[in-house]
């Protein structure tokens, strides 16, 4: 910080001496001074700064800058300007990926800017608002796009954000090899646009622990990330859209190849360590696949995304950065609670005279379980906020690393005999939760005052609901009701016929019944050419794991089979549930006559599953 604020003191005195100047970063940006209160320093390996320049524009904001000493930024310039042409690419095709591209210039060797993207934060600082183990968890991004979305709208605007520009992402990453991806350097916006930052390795030069490359898949794409596409721990039709948008974004690139290889190729002399030989630019290529037809990439690029949302390695990459970066911040950051957006504080919120805790609701969103209704009296005003029992734990949590335990009162215990979430466990802990928060208003001042627990007890958009009678509860969704053999579920296929092949992407499934004890089915589909009395047409694709929304993305090929032939037969397809050593359960299945399809074209759409049928688009 001295350091910092001695360099400080040099740039304000050459704004006495030149009045203004433009920032390299772009010339249309006048600023006229510093502004130390707002500037300071990154806890990274080069120590960036973070720069805040008073706008010569009287009514513009305060312009925010990064500026980095000891990186080479002509690669990430080289990095970001590829990108963009991805994103041109995209766009010219009607595909608008929401990607976040910020400006970065290199002023000298080893040295630059870059722009700072507002209302935006680390994964990091997200993840571990949960804890140092955050990082493991499903829930924190989600929560935290709910914190800052709070209706549903802008909320499910957020989440559509987050499917494009993570789709892109994931792309762009993969094709350029974009290594030392952890968690400090992907950044997502309050509007659910994520983005990465600092491209120090690139091209698949990813750092080693000893014979281990720290980067053990293929991207970064985590179970969290997940969560927010599918809302919720299970998988849903909204993947199956995700999955698309990354399969359709890598073969929209990979018709540009050659472009690409050309533009890295010019690079070659530049002196970026890098890219430096033909083996970088082989990488691409290989990144690419040119050879490849468009259904066999998207083949490829599914099995990628199944490869990195299952990878352990990057979630314990996480984990150790949360460590690494624990004793930069341990002793300055006051602890937050996840779920609030701000934090309150007494003198502007108004005293808290008394708290109860009138009743407990059941909620089936996001997750089920029970919420409990709060009362909290100020001199003036009366609320009534809803918080969860984690929520509770959180507050209790965050309040120990404040205060010593001879502080704070007992917090019910965590651990209940039976079912966690029954209707006598939720009472019991009713009344738990309500002689807790009472001796917490009433504990010492330095613990009842503190903004913690005013930010706690401050009412969220949320909370409107609380304030009068139940709510009535939304029915159950029929589809997970149906039993086996009635209509239920569909699935998405293309089919196309070239050279005397047929050719059957199966593409996704949604809406499959759960099996009658109530679990999800492990489903795969098998195909058969009817009439087919020997049972040599059978194919069958991989088997997905407990799932009624799977995503197969396989292509099942007939070969041989002439056209005049190929008008007679029926594809007959079956979704079937694997049972082990039982007999394998029929979910649902579908006959289409071929004859009945243009095969000149590729026909793509959702077929209708059932009993037994001929199936409609």
């Amino acid at each position: 910080q001295g350091i910092l604020r001695e360099g400080l003191e040099d740039v304000a005195q050459f704004f006495k001496a030149h009045g203004s100047c433009r920032l390299p970063l772009s010339p249309s940006l006048l600023v006229k001074g510093i502004v130390p209160r707002d500037c300071s320093y990154f806890n990274s390996n080069a120590v960036p700064l973070k720069l805040s320049f008073q706008n010569v524009d009287p009514l513009g904001e305060n312009i925010r800058v990064i500026f980095k000493c000891g990186d080479d930024l002509r690669q990430d310039m080289l990095t970001l300007q590829m990108i963009r042409i991805m994103n041109k690419i995209w766009v010219q095709e009607g595909l608008d990926m929401r990607m976040v591209i910020f400006r970065c210039f290199s002023t000298g060797r080893g040295r630059g800017m870059v722009e700072m993207i507002p209302n935006a934060e680390t994964l990091r600082k997200i993840q571990v608002e949960h804890g140092v183990t955050g990082s493991f968890k499903d829930r924190p991004l989600a929560d935290w796009l709910q914190k800052h979305n709070p209706k549903e709208d802008e909320y499910e605007k957020a989440v559509e954000n987050f499917i494009y520009s993570c789709a892109g992402c994931c792309v762009a990453t993969y094709v350029l090899g974009i290594c030392d991806r952890h968690n400090d350097n992907i950044m997502l916006k309050t509007t659910g646009h994520m983005f990465h930052i600092d491209f120090g390795r690139f091209l698949g030069h990813a750092q080693m622990f000893g014979n281990i490359k720290r980067d053990r898949a293929p991207f970064v794409f985590t179970s969290d990330m997940a969560y927010v596409i599918n809302g919720g721990d299970k998988p849903s039709s909204r993947f199956h859209d995700f999955v698309d948008l990354c399969c359709q974004a890598y073969n929209l690139i990979r018709k540009h190849t050659h472009l690409f290889l050309n533009l890295l190729g010019l690079m070659l002399s530049c002196g970026i360590p890098e890219l430096s030989d033909l083996e970088d630019l082989k990488y691409v290529y290989d990144s690419l696949r040119p050879q490849d037809s468009d259904a066999d990439a998207t083949t490829y690029f599914t099995r990628l995304i199944e490869s990195s949302l299952g990878s352990v390695a990057t979630k314990l990459n996480f984990f150790i950065h949360n460590l690494a970066q624990m004793k930069f911040t341990g002793s300055e950051a006051r602890p937050t609670l996840s779920f609030a957006p701000r934090t309150h504080t007494l003198r502007a919120s108004g005293r808290i005279r008394d708290v109860f805790l009138c009743r407990h609701e059941r909620v089936c969103n996001p997750s089920k379980g029970y919420t409990y209704v709060v009362k909290v009296q100020r001199d003036n005003e009366v609320t009534f906020v809803q918080r969860t029992f984690e929520e509770f734990q959180e507050l209790h949590n965050k309040l120990r690393l404040l205060f010593p335990s001879s502080l704070l009162p007992s917090f019910p215990s965590r651990f209940v005999i039976g079912r966690s979430r029954g209707e006598a466990v939720a009472e019991r802990r009713k009344e738990e939760l309500n002689g807790y928060i009472w001796h917490l208003i009433h504990a010492a001042p330095e613990v009842a005052e503190c903004d913690l627990i005013y930010t706690f007890f401050h009412p969220l958009p949320r909370d409107e609901k609380a304030a009068g009678t139940n709510p009535t509860p939304k029915p159950a969704d029929a589809t997970w009701a149906r039993s086996l053999g009635k209509v239920g579920g569909e699935v998405k296929l293309s089919i196309s016929y070239k050279n005397n092949k047929l050719f059957i992407m199966v593409m996704h499934i949604r809406g499959l019944p759960p099996l009658q004890d109530g679990n999800d089915p492990d489903p795969y589909v098998k195909t058969y050419l009817l009439p087919d009395p020997q049972k040599t047409t059978k194919r069958k694709t991989k088997v997905a794991r407990k799932t009624c929304n799977p995503t197969y993305n396989e292509m099942l090929v007939y070969d041989g089979i002439p056209r005049g032939d190929l008008e007679q037969r029926e594809l007959r397809l079956s979704v079937l549930s694997e049972e082990g050593f039982w007999e394998n359960i029929l979910l649902g299945e579908v006959g289409i006559r071929l004859r009945d399809l243009d095969l000149a074209q590729e026909k793509m759409g959702w077929f209708a599953l059932g009993s037994r049928g001929h199936g409609t688009l």
